[in-house]
């Protein structure tokens, strides 16, 4: 198994982004790459593991147009 990619796949289910939206993404090797490049990419711009998940989480919800489960009012 690929650690970066266990471990990318964990941090955003940590904000959580649903189980089914990443399994669909990492089995495509075109769509995981390319999530893994905007990880690297932000790590890289100096975010922190978890201000990347964060910031590529929204990305995700905005594409979907879902809102997070951690943002619904109870």
């Amino acid at each position: 198994m690929d650690v970066e990619r266990i471990n990318i796949y964990r941090r955003l289910r940590d904000f959580k982004v649903p189980a089914t939206v990443l399994d669909n993404i990492f089995s495509s090797d075109k769509d995981s790459m390319v999530l893994i490049k905007a990880f690297r990419s932000l790590k890289k711009d100096g975010y922190q593991e978890d201000q990347a998940a964060d910031e590529i989480s929204k990305m995700i919800f905005k594409e979907l147009q879902i809102e997070p489960d951690h943002l619904k009012e109870e």
